[in-house]
């Protein structure tokens, strides 16, 4: 186990910088449910089965998630990073991989009576859905300020203080949650602000 948990530690240079100002930026304070984890997880596993699973697991000091548990961040993103580096490759770069565990953790969570409720209220609307984005946030996490601005009835911009997580991944987040509600054409573009602050723009047809 030594020698694979020092394998998994040894992430690209440029990787590395990024994961280690985020993490001293968080603090144990800083949670996620686990259902965000066994997204991120289960993303790894449909593309490099349970070996590449446990690497993933060897960086944090857990065995398993319960979904509505709640877990320090910094361990969601050295897992995250971990599974990212590792699956990369295969879907076309670290981002790509990114995007591929958020769109996984949007299903989950939408498959959770918390996600459920939140699309009840939606009803059709993406752009209520959109709207509603920042209490769907709070009830999953325990940091960040989120907001949105519209500048039209399908385009606008959500805006993301103090969220530990590159844009990629909640570009999948995003794009996942306004498909959900038969959204077609749906872009999502992330623009990082600052350390852990990014701006999302979002449109659909």
């Amino acid at each position: 186990m030594s020698e694979q948990r020092k394998e998994v530690a040894v992430l690209e240079p440029a990787i590395a910088q990024d994961l280690e100002k985020r993490l001293a930026l968080s603090t144990p304070d800083d949670t996620a449910r686990g259902m965000f984890f066994n997204g991120a997880l289960n993303a790894v596993r449909i593309l490099g089965g349970d070996a590449a699973v446990e690497k993933c697991l060897a960086v944090v000091q857990e065995k398993k998630f319960v979904d509505f548990f709640n877990y320090p961040v910094a361990g969601f993103l050295k897992l995250s990073f971990t599974g990212a580096q590792l699956m990369g490759p295969q879907l076309g770069g670290f981002d790509a991989m990114l995007r591929k565990m958020g769109t996984q953790a949007t299903t989950d969570f939408l498959s959770s009576a918390a996600g459920k409720t939140l699309l009840l209220l939606a009803g059709d609307s993406p752009k209520r859905l959109v709207t509603n984005l920042p209490t769907g946030y709070r009830a999953a996490v325990s940091y960040g300020e989120r907001s949105v601005e519209w500048t039209s009835d399908r385009a606008g911009k959500l805006i993301m203080r103090r969220d530990f997580m590159p844009p990629a991944y909640h570009e999948g987040v995003l794009q996942a949650v306004i498909e959900a509600l038969g959204a077609r054409g749906v872009q999502v573009k992330g623009r990082q602000t600052g350390p852990v602050d990014t701006e999302y723009a979002l449109s659909w047809q």
